[in-house]
């Protein structure tokens, strides 16, 4: 198994934090996070697992809230 467990949950943290910030795309999100693009969709349903609804914009850029 490639990473670890501790590694996707900083990860998610910081996904969070950003989006929390400014909305982003996912392409945004990778290169900020220096993750593959396919990482951050992959870590999309793991977000709204702990709560948080993820909305698209008209130009892709993701928005976060909580939906709790």
């Amino acid at each position: 198994m490639f990473g670890s467990k501790q590694s996707k949950v900083e990860r998610l943290d910081e996904e969070i934090q950003l989006l929390e910030e400014e909305e982003l795309s996912p392409a945004q999100l990778a290169d900020r996070l220096g993750v593959p693009r396919s990482t951050v969709l992959r870590d999309l349903p793991a977000l709204e697992e702990r709560g948080f609804l993820l909305q698209e914009d008209e130009n892709g850029r993701l928005a976060l809230s909580r939906w709790w």
